[in-house]
């Protein structure tokens, strides 16, 4: 049975400097009378609402794009911030016409040299699903501006899904997920691409892990990786932690799931009737090997910095992203304490975004929801949130320099380098608190109040089996099984 304890809400205004000043805004941090749960407005509804309103107010600022920038103009869309793929992948890739995604080639002349849908399976049904519902009647133009608001609306039901899954997934810490809500880069970001879809199969994932099922956080997994590829990342770390704490076979089902289900959603498309790999299927993957060094990236900053166009950037990627990998296993299994899942999770997508080829404005939403369950500190979050509003305006203002000739009305290539620097320190700073937070335990304001691993499911309050390094030592005086680890000062509950 679960204690009462289990069910009293951490209250981040009493926890939190930063969000007791904020709370302010409301009538101040919330007193030990108020009766909070006993109406209709519990905290994960008033979160999914928060976040609902970010969304819109995310879409009211792509406003001067809707009926100018994306079509008339060539830098307006950047001069306002504004861009976005949706409207021009359109009849860029096809869907005006009818082309079905993987199966029909674009012509050289809608796509400019790109012959299939360039997205994963699941995104292309996304964006198809979308195609259908757009009116074949109208001007292009039209038909452009009523595909993003389709998509749009889908959009905002993943926003909702990822809002609700981050604040119930820490049980006792529902508020943690305002962070996510309200975070700027995710409203300003959230309609650029499709990524959402992605980033919502990946939050419920984490909540269904959370709640000991692990077969169903596995097909979401793999459902996620076959919209975007980075979800199948979170795999490593529950290795890292499932063979730390002995719990093998867990993992094992969960990664069964993924591959079930992202050969599910895969295998229709992958063969041609010759059991040949079908171009249009392969297409992500041989676009994502082949692209040159791009925006927001490390590489590029070199690349500009050095004239150096590095052509072996695949391989020094490659190579960071193995080492960086192996340094977070080594972190997890010598940690004194099992770190929690969200923290690691964290840390590894964080690593792939640090050595990518390519940082694109929407990629942060990768990283949100992971934030605020790895590192719920408002003042920190801020602070990396603030680095990537401004890598946001700095690339659009860079593209608006670069296409406007010679009026070069728009950010140089000497402030689009300190914006993605601004990215990549904002990052490495998140980063490198979330690396302390497992060093030092008592640091971590999950762990506060006794918590092991709200987010760990079969993997909170195990004990330890395997360990290297520092955590041998500590073993013997791990907790036992089913007993809660006393971290920190403690924190204060409703």
């Amino acid at each position: 049975m679960r204690s009462v304890r289990d069910d009293q809400l951490v209250r981040p205004t009493l926890e939190d400097e930063v969000a007791a000043a904020g709370s302010e805004l409301i009538g101040g941090p919330v007193g030990r009378r108020a009766l909070l749960g006993v109406s209709w407005w519990t905290p994960v509804r008033v979160i999914a609402l928060v976040a609902v309103g970010m969304f819109a107010l995310g879409m009211v600022q792509k406003l001067p794009c809707y009926d100018h920038g994306w079509f008339f103009g060539a830098t307006t869309q950047y001069t306002h911030a504004c861009y976005s793929d949706i409207p021009h992948l359109y009849s860029g890739r096809g869907f005006d016409q009818g082309l079905i995604p993987y199966f029909d080639r674009i012509p050289d002349s809608v796509s400019e040299g790109m012959d299939y849908l360039e997205y994963p399976v699941l995104t292309g049904l996304f964006m198809e699903i979308a195609a259908l519902f757009t009116p074949g009647g109208g001007t292009i133009q039209h038909r452009e501006q009523v595909y993003w608001f389709v998509n749009a609306g889908m959009l905002l039901v993943c926003t909702a899904v990822i809002a609700v899954c981050v604040a119930r997934t820490h049980r006792r810490r529902p508020w943690d997920a305002l962070l996510m809500a309200l975070a700027p880069a995710f409203a300003l970001t959230a309609t650029i691409n499709w990524d959402l879809l992605a980033v919502a199969l990946t939050a419920a994932a984490m909540l269904m892990w959370s709640r000991g099922r692990g077969v169903v956080a596995g097909v979401l997994i793999g459902l996620a990786a076959a919209a975007k590829l980075y979800p199948v990342l979170l795999l490593g770390p529950l290795l890292v932690l499932c063979v730390r704490a002995g719990r093998l076979r867990a993992f094992l089902g969960c990664a069964g799931a993924a591959v079930g289900a992202w050969l599910a959603v895969n295998l229709p498309v992958m063969f041609t009737a010759g059991f040949h790999i079908r171009p249009g299927w392969a297409k992500f993957y041989t676009f994502s090997q082949d692209r040159p060094v791009d925006f927001g990236s490390v590489w590029l900053f070199i690349s500009q910095r050095t004239g150096n166009p590095l052509d072996d950037a695949n391989v020094y990627a490659t190579l960071l992203m193995v080492l960086g990998c192996a340094a977070i296993a080594a972190l997890g299994l010598a940690a004194p304490r099992r770190p929690r899942f969200a923290q690691l999770a964290f840390l590894v997508v964080a690593l792939f975004i640090l050595v990518n080829k390519v940082y694109s404005p929407q990629y942060v939403l990768w990283l949100v929801p992971l934030a605020a369950l790895a590192r719920p500190k408002w003042r920190d979050f801020l602070v990396w949130q603030g680095c990537e509003v401004l890598y946001f305006l700095g690339i659009w203002f860079y593209l608006a320099y670069t296409g406007s000739g010679d009026k070069h009305q728009g950010l140089p290539p000497e402030g689009y380098q300190l914006a993605i620097l601004a990215h990549l320190l904002g990052t490495l700073y998140l980063c490198a608190l979330v690396v302390r937070d497992i060093l030092t335990p008592e640091r971590d304001v999950v762990r506060r109040d006794g918590s092991d691993d709200p987010s760990g499911g079969v993997l909170d309050g195990a004990p330890d089996i395997w360990v290297v390094g520092p955590a041998r030592r500590a073993r013997q005086a791990a907790p036992s099984e089913g007993t809660r680890v006393q971290w920190g000062t403690g924190s204060r509950a409703v």
